[in-house]
């Protein structure tokens, strides 16, 4: 059983943002170490939620930004427990800054299939990859994007949904939702679970949202409890 995380009141884009960089810049967690947390527990209740780890596929869509990130460390911690995992590239591996481009870097050291949907013939492959899927992972877009999706990005959420037997979990968001505003923009990831980072965002309650979050589910990324608005520290702390 894994340690529990209770979830706080939702919060704003801007409110992740800045617990983000008070974590990074103020405690001195490095940002790669918030992404190993939040992949990590993202990874066990994707294994923890397949019918049979040994035979089930998980295709796992990932852009440039630290979206994508979470979602190479997923497909790394879901490879080392012996599922079955391919990974789409919503753009050149070149487009991969940071964090993001640490962890990609480390599956390109692992027996991982990435393809790239940038790419004909790679997006038939993840055409037939998401046909074959048991669980299709969203880590496209994350709370910093603005608009509809575009190009290859589009064209992986509109594969995704309609993907025929596939459960389609999204990372943090669905891309294409407004997590402010709730406002859902076309192509727009039809969630069957969200996995949301530290608090669920305030724009989930909204009618339209609703349809496309699914279940929401929160995990921590290792952020100390007490910089998150809206929560306590607990009692029974560590003695000064």
């Amino acid at each position: 059983m894994g340690i529990p995380y209770p979830a706080g009141p939702p919060l704003t884009c801007q409110q992740i943002r800045a617990l983000d960089v008070v974590a990074i810049e103020r405690v001195g967690i490095p940002g790669v170490v918030l992404m190993e947390n939040a992949g990590r527990g993202i990874a066990e209740l994707i294994y923890g939620a397949l019918r049979d780890p040994a035979v089930n596929r998980v295709l796992i869509l990932c852009g440039p930004g630290n979206n994508g990130g979470d979602g190479f460390v997923v497909a790394r911690h879901l490879h080392n427990a012996g599922v079955h995992v391919d990974v789409a590239l919503a753009a050149s591996p070149e487009k991969s800054r940071g964090d993001a481009a640490t962890n990609l870097k480390i599956l390109g050291h692992m027996w991982f299939r990435l393809l790239r949907a940038d790419q004909p013939a790679d997006l038939d492959a993840i055409r037939r990859a998401a046909n074959d899927a048991d669980a299709i992972v969203d880590a496209l877009l994350g709370t910093g994007s603005i608009g509809s999706p575009q190009g290859a990005t589009a064209a992986l959420i509109e594969l995704a949904n309609a993907a025929p037997r596939a459960r389609r979990i999204a990372i943090d968001i669905p891309s294409g939702l407004d997590a402010d505003r709730g406002d859902v923009q076309e192509p727009c990831f039809r969630a069957d679970v969200t996995v949301t980072m530290v608090a669920p965002k305030v724009g989930f309650d909204v009618p339209a949202a609703r349809r496309v979050v699914g279940q929401v589910v929160v995990v921590g990324i290792g952020a100390p409890r007490e910089l998150v608005p809206g929560c306590k520290a607990p009692p029974g702390g560590v003695d000064s």
